[in-house]
């Protein structure tokens, strides 16, 4: 059963990293670089500082490098746990997909999709009362998860797991903002 999961996987990462070309691989290459997403989460910031203030601000951030630090960590554990090669590693497939960026990590699960989804989950939760569309949050770990596949770094699964895992996180560390923090302040 696993076997065949992963079969599919493969297929399905062959054909969307397929669709990709070369005038928009230097595009894909900016949108996975972290550091081009500040002025955006300075955005961010900036909406959240506007809602609840200066010193909830300041939580919220402590809150969010501890989510991150958490995701990213739970990340880095399963990837040295089941030490899954990324495609452009994977001699059954490298001859033949589009490799425009490749790392020597491993890639089960996905650390971009799960920091950017437990991220953006966190800031969901506590905006969605404030902005009517604070669910368009979630366009920014679509689009920068599917940078990973477009490159040739992560297989769907990777993707959706690291969403899965993300998510979670990002609900569980909201639970516990507003059951330590908010009602603290």
């Amino acid at each position: 059963m696993l076997d065949k999961v992963v079969a599919l996987d493969t297929q399905l990462f062959v054909y969307l990293n397929g669709l990709g070309s070369e005038t928009y691989d230097s595009f894909w290459l900016f949108i996975t670089k972290q550091s081009h997403w500040t002025p955006y989460f300075l955005i961010l910031l900036y909406l959240v500082y506007k809602k609840i203030g200066t010193r909830p601000t300041l939580l919220v951030l402590l809150s969010v490098t501890l989510l991150l630090l958490a995701t990213d960590q739970t990340c880095n554990l399963f990837k040295y746990s089941f030490q899954r090669l990324r495609p452009c590693n994977n001699p059954e497939i490298n001859s033949f997909i589009r490799i425009v960026k490749s790392s020597d990590t491993f890639s089960f699960f996905s650390g971009h999709a799960a920091n950017s989804m437990a991220t953006m989950t966190f800031l969901f939760l506590l905006l969605k009362k404030y902005y009517r569309y604070a669910f368009l949050l979630f366009l920014f770990p679509l689009i920068f998860a599917y940078s990973r596949i477009y490159l040739g770094l992560h297989y769907p699964l990777d993707i959706v797991t690291g969403y899965l895992v993300g998510a979670s996180f990002g609900f569980i560390a909201y639970q516990l903002y507003q059951k330590y923090v908010l009602k603290n302040s």
